[in-house]
């Protein structure tokens, strides 16, 4: 029980776009108090820059000490030039992310671990064509466009390179293969980069809680390593003339045969999952595989052009290997169905757990096509449109071009016709009456659009993906089977030749942008927030997982607080901040003691947690999981959602209707469990409150004079300002009950248990 010392540690995560302390504090000032700079610790400072004590909380029947905090951990993830350029590794993240959105494996059931581990392998192989053909189209623009054709005598193409320059073939040659050795060797760099954390992590002790799997450890040394000796090796063929070309010399042929040994080889040992590797043997495999380019330096004059025969090889094995996970996963998926079979509709996996084919399928379209797209701007920069790009970018580009007139069409009777038909068709919805004093009109608009894109969203996202996967085999089949393409797609060709040129040069200049002007990299961080959450598996080429490093940190953090015995620590997260706060309380409940969990509370706000992440990711954060977590907390998880908030929404309780005037739903019990809750009741601030789900009105009803007012429909943004939030913080904090139909004002916990208890609620 509170006593009359009891104080409150409210810890903030913030979510996406790169939050500044400012905004997550809502305060004029912040100052540093804790961290190592890179994930820092802040609370609200006086005009000396000196700690400040936050907002008192009213709650126990008078004002209770409130300790703001806030952890920030943005510079993860963007600021620099070297944060910018992991936007290029976009297409490798999703290969990772891939890994993560396969469905879970039930009990007991040998097929399921089977097809698991076979599709998992299938991951590794698939990310590690897509390193190679990336090489391999860097090498199409480095040694066949500039360095065979550009840079060759009497082209007049970048006519400041001298001609005395231009003769010797062998120093065209070591020109073009320089650039592909930085960009082989910045690769294996980001591959080998972790942050460090400054906290141990805390193994399960209570049972199956949300993101127990998500942990160090994944990542694999021999996985870094057999990224760069294919790329390596993949430089070494296109040079060669391609892995169907056998040279004639023997010289020749003894380097063909090693790059290809080692391409294989590679391709082999990444199926196999092989994680153990002497150190030794590591570096001289990457010092074998990084001379044999070197070696194909004197032969290259004599040899013809690989680039199409190689884009073409690493592209058809790539193209079987997405094929054969898509195939693969159906099965895998139904046999996992049991394990969410129960569950309401909206709570299943997307796609019934099918849905890491199509992100796959995305990650490489965009690899695939972001090097088309940087050949075509390349040459087109160089002014050198006469030179000539493999036969297979024509296909490409027609495949891009109908897969942008798809999105703008599927967008359009999206967002132009089915959001109006929704918000016609349904009126002002009921809930909204409930919430809105005023302003029906304008919420039940936002409402309508917001639960649209919650709902249809990723169909929109597959719709595109699907329908540019049904044209790539088309495509397939009319150029290998019928040897010639319609001329009808002509227009679509050079529409796409637009969109990859476009697509390549946008994702530069943000790059640039971003590393020049830090204050304006919030949409390249954003989109690094997304994918970098997730820790290095099937991929290891991509940029380090800041999860890793939040979680334990926020444990520690508030394991320091809590050792006081009259204080309770509340995480409140935001956003993704939601989620990372989500597995942070789970490792508290994992390494705590029974006094000290019972002083922990969770608040999310916005969160995307129950309709992205839980459905996206059923292996990670599963319902039982999030029951167990609620149950730990016993009623001190709070979650505030707004219906006109695109990106989140609520975390606890799903199955909402309106039945003669009252919310009703289904969601986590408290003590444990799932099943109907009681009746909504409104709140003092006009919020219903369904469970342990805050529903507030938007735009906001009058805020008292204490708090900074924001006008308009905030949707995903400043949910601090609603009076609502400290009282979800009390809630969570356990110092007041939530309201039922046998006590519809709530109950604040006793001040002092051991007299008689009186009314403190008489103030309202």
């Amino acid at each position: 029980m509170p006593g009359p010392e009891t104080r409150i540690v409210e810890l903030r995560v913030p979510g996406l776009t790169g939050t500044t302390g400012e905004s997550l504090l809502d305060a004029v000032g912040t100052v540093e108090v804790a961290g190592d700079g890179v994930g820092r610790v802040i609370r609200p400072s006086d005009r000396l820059r000196r700690p400040a004590p936050g907002p008192v909380l009213q709650a126990l029947g008078r004002s209770v000490p409130r300790t703001l905090e806030g952890y920030l951990w943005g510079s993860m993830t963007s600021g620099g030039a070297a944060k910018a350029t992991w936007a290029l590794l976009f297409p490798f993240s999703l290969a990772n992310v891939a890994h993560w959105m396969l469905p879970p494996v039930p009990e007991g059931s040998r097929a399921a671990g089977v097809l698991g581990g076979v599709c998992r392998s299938l991951l590794r192989l698939a990310g590690l064509l897509l390193t190679m053909l990336l090489v391999g189209q860097l090498a199409v623009v480095a040694l066949d466009l500039f360095a065979t054709q550009c840079l060759a005598p009497g082209t007049g193409c970048l006519s400041a390179v001298p001609d005395s320059w231009r003769d010797p073939v062998w120093l065209r040659t070591a020109a073009g293969l320089v650039p592909l050795a930085v960009v082989i060797l910045v690769l294996h760099r980001v591959s080998g980069t972790n942050w460090t954390v400054t906290s141990n992590d805390v193994a399960p002790r209570r049972g199956e809680l949300p993101g127990d799997t998500v942990r160090g450890g994944t990542d694999s040394p021999v996985l870094r390593c057999l990224h760069a000796v294919g790329a390596l090796a993949t430089v070494a063929l296109l040079a060669l003339g391609g892995p169907f070309h056998v040279p004639d010399a023997l010289g020749q042929l003894i380097i063909w045969i090693c790059a290809l040994a080692l391409v294989l080889a590679t391709l082999v040992t990444a199926a196999a999952g092989v994680r153990e590797l002497r150190r030794w043997a590591r570096r001289s495999v990457l010092t074998f595989a990084a001379l044999v380019p070197i070696a194909v330096i004197p032969f290259r004059p004599q040899l013809p052009s690989g680039s199409n025969s190689t884009v073409e090889a690493l592209g058809a094995a790539l193209l079987i290997v997405t094929v054969l996970f898509a195939l693969l996963l159906i099965p895998a998926a139904l046999l996992g169905r049991r394990t969410w079979s129960a569950q309401p509709k909206r709570l299943r996996p997307w796609f019934g757990g099918w849905a890491a084919a199509p992100v796959l399928v995305l990650a490489v379209l965009l690899g695939s096509g972001f090097g088309a797209g940087l050949a075509i701007a390349l040459r087109k920069l160089a002014g050198a449109s006469r030179l000539s790009l493999p036969d297979s970018y024509t296909p490409m580009t027609m495949l891009w071009g109908a897969g942008l007139v798809l999105a703008a069409v599927l967008g359009t009777i999206g967002f132009a016709v089915a959001v109006p038909l929704r918000r016609f068709r349904r009126g002002i919805p009921e809930i909204v009456k409930l919430l809105q004093e005023k302003d029906e009109k304008v919420a039940a608009a936002a409402w309508a659009r917001s639960a649209w894109e919650r709902r249809h969203l990723h169909h929109l996202a597959f719709g595109v993906v699907l329908g540019m996967s049904v044209g790539g085999a088309a495509l397939l089949v009319a150029r290998f089977g019928f040897r010639t393409l319609p001329g009808w797609l002509d227009p679509f060709s050079a529409l796409g030749v637009l969109a990859l040129g476009a697509m390549a040069l946008g994702l530069l200049r943000v790059v640039y942008t971003a590393a020049t002007k830090p204050g304006r990299n919030r949409h390249l961080g954003a989109l690094a927030d997304l994918v970098c959450f997730w820790p290095r598996v099937a991929h290891p080429t991509v940029p380090p997982c800041y999860a890793l490093k939040v979680v334990p940190e926020l444990a520690a953090r508030a394991k320091e607080h809590l050792a006081e015995p009259n204080t309770r620590v509340v995480l409140a997260g935001h956003n993704i901040g939601s989620l990372l706060a989500t597995i942070a309380a789970a490792r508290l409940m994992h390494g705590l003691s029974e006094d000290q969990r019972a002083r922990v509370g969770l608040l999310t706000a916005g969160s995307p947690l129950q309709w992205g992440y839980q459905r996206a990711f059923p292996a990670v954060l599963t319902q039982k999981s999030l029951a167990a977590l609620s149950g730990e907390l016993d009623g001190r998880w709070r979650g505030l959602a707004r219906g006109t908030d695109i990106f989140g929404g609520g975390v606890t309780t799903w199955r909402h209707k309106v039945v003669d005037g009252k919310l009703l739903g289904d969601g986590y019990r408290p003590g444990g469990g799932i099943g109907p809750l009681d009746v909504a009741q409104p709140g003092p601030t006009g919020a219903l409150v369904l469970g342990g789900d805050h529903w507030l009105p938007d735009p906001i009803r009058t805020t008292p004079a204490t708090r900074r007012w924001a006008a308009g429909v905030l949707g995903h943004n400043d949910y601090e300002v609603d009076p609502e939030w400290d009282r979800a913080v009390a809630m969570a904090a356990g110092l007041e009950f939530p309201a039922t139909p046998s006590r519809p004002f709530g109950e604040q916990v006793p001040l002092f248990p051991d007299l008689p208890r009186f009314n403190l609620n008489f103030a309202r």
